[in-house]
């Protein structure tokens, strides 16, 4: 793993959409439900603890603090779990479109650098490309973005296109994190 996270040699994996957006509703419907419960529980002890008793003449006790400090708490708690069971089968294909997403992120922040060297046949950028556009397809069609995946569909035919003309055999499974590191 890299520091940020990501797998070096990340690899698209296969994913049955209707079990995706079946666990990761569950997963998102027992996170709010958890934050919630917990939020309230957390305050509630706090002001317990430290409240103020007695209510200013506007109506309120001063334990918006405490409040706040109890959802904080919640939040923690909540997403140390899910990062605790993060390799659990249940969440596997919840994880991998998390580290896609996070990938996403930081080729995203490269990809006028790194469409630049591909129109001057970089190898590297060709690669992350081929990645960057195969991947975030299937992200968009897991997550029903229909909207913007007209002009995805064009980004990769160019892609194709420019990878067939120079005779190349550019795959996504060459793909590794460390290529972005190369893209200047």
């Amino acid at each position: 793993m890299s520091p940020h996270g990501c797998k070096l040699n990340m690899k698209i994996m296969e994913i049955d959409k209707a079990v995706y957006r079946k666990n990761i509703n569950r997963v998102i419907g027992v996170f709010v439900g958890s934050l919630a419960v917990l939020s309230l529980a957390f305050g509630a002890a706090l002001i317990a603890v430290f409240g103020a008793e007695t209510v200013d003449p506007s109506g309120s006790t001063g334990n918006f603090y405490l409040n706040l400090i109890g959802v904080v708490l919640a939040a923690i708690v909540c997403v140390s779990v899910l990062s605790r069971f993060k390799d659990n089968p249940y969440l596997k294909e919840i994880y991998y479109v998390w580290q896609l997403k996070q990938l996403h992120n930081k080729i995203y922040r490269k990809l006028t650098k790194i469409k630049n060297r591909a129109t001057l046949h970089d190898i590297n950028a060709l690669i992350i490309l081929k990645f960057y556009y195969a991947s975030l397809k299937q992200v968009y069609l897991l997550d029903n973005n229909s909207l913007t995946l007209p002009t995805l569909e064009k980004d990769i035919a160019k892609l194709d296109s420019q990878i067939m003309s120079q005779n190349l055999t550019i795959s996504t499974d060459q793909f590794e994190a460390d290529l972005l590191n190369k893209i200047v």
